[in-house]
């Protein structure tokens, strides 16, 4: 068999350089490294920048420079801006971006810590000008949001206390799911007045068919007992319902599990405690069948010395 040598190699297909508009920022900065005809292609295409969606493994080196310097490749044409978690993003980092793109239609900051309220409606003002098209927000995990501050964003996305009580479900296992900016049927601004605690945070809808009936029954005396921020109303890690009165089933991890989702989950070997989804990667599988919990492995691991 004869092997290429690297100058028999010719251009990548074309039907690769298709596929860059849809690759996740991670990948599309791994591009570069590839080849020179993709670096160009990169170079000198904006279609693959106009959304940016950041989560991890880039987030948390994500900093005011990398981000203006990103979002520069698009030449002012942004149309989506999702920032999941990114810490080191400060107000100055996310104003430079919007005063050179003043048409992002949806732009999700959750979790950026570094970011103060004022900022948020101070980038808002910018991008609900005339003319300009801003129809989603996300701040949940931004601190210090008062009342008046929520009230404020719901004005500038032009919300009238009809559209905030008829605001989409929210479900408290999908919270993790980035990729909800494709999604054309979305709330404006992803937090609300807890009816529990006052606060402003992410308010949770419970999925549970009983629960639901019951929603529909209160709603116009507004006693949804179990609607309410992830503080007031514990939930199911796995599929979002209320534990209220619930049986749990024993988690290895921090979290929650109602016991119908705790039957369906793979269990410690040892002391037959489940990981949820997001914490399955814990699991320390070795020669067996099954795996250990953490804890289960530690304990075992001392006991063999």
């Amino acid at each position: 068999m004869i092997q290429s040598t690297p100058s028999q190699l010719g251009p990548p297909h074309e039907a690769m350089f298709l596929i860059l508009p849809y690759l996740p920022i991670f990948e599309l900065l791994s591009m570069f490294q590839v080849c020179k005809s993709f670096r160009n292609a990169l170079k000198h295409d904006i279609l693959p920048w106009l959304n940016i969606v950041v989560e991890k493994p880039l987030n948390s080196r994500f900093s005011d420079d990398f981000l203006v310097k990103i979002m520069s490749k698009a030449k002012g044409r942004l149309n989506v801006v999702a920032l999941k978690n990114c810490f080191k993003i400060t107000d100055d980092g996310v104003l430079q971006v919007i005063a050179s793109n003043p048409h992002i239609n949806k732009l999700y900051l959750q979790g950026c810590t570094s970011l103060t309220i004022e900022g948020v409606i101070s980038a808002v003002k910018l991008l609900t000008k005339p003319n300009h098209r801003l129809t989603t927000l996300a701040i949940s995990g931004i601190y210090n949001v008062k009342t008046e501050d929520f009230q404020t964003l719901c004005h500038l996305l032009g919300m009238n206390q009809m559209q905030m009580k008829e605001i989409k479900k929210n479900y408290y296992n999908i919270r993790h799911e980035l990729h909800a900016f494709k999604q054309e049927s979305q709330p404006s601004i992803d937090v609300d007045i807890c009816p529990k605690c006052g606060e402003i945070r992410e308010v949770f809808d419970c999925p549970r068919d009983s629960c639901k009936r019951r929603m529909q029954q209160q709603q116009k005396q507004l006693l949804i007992e179990c609607r309410g921020c992830f503080l007031c109303v514990t939930r199911c890690e796995e599929c979002g319902v209320c534990t209220k009165d619930e049986e749990l089933g024993e988690a290895a991890c921090v979290d929650i599990l109602c016991l119908n989702c705790w039957l369906h989950l793979p269990k410690c070997n040892f002391c037959n405690k489940a990981y949820c989804n997001q914490h399955a990667y814990q699991q320390h599988v070795g020669s067996s069948s099954g795996f250990l919990c953490s804890d289960c492995s530690f304990h075992a691991t001392q006991s063999s010395y």
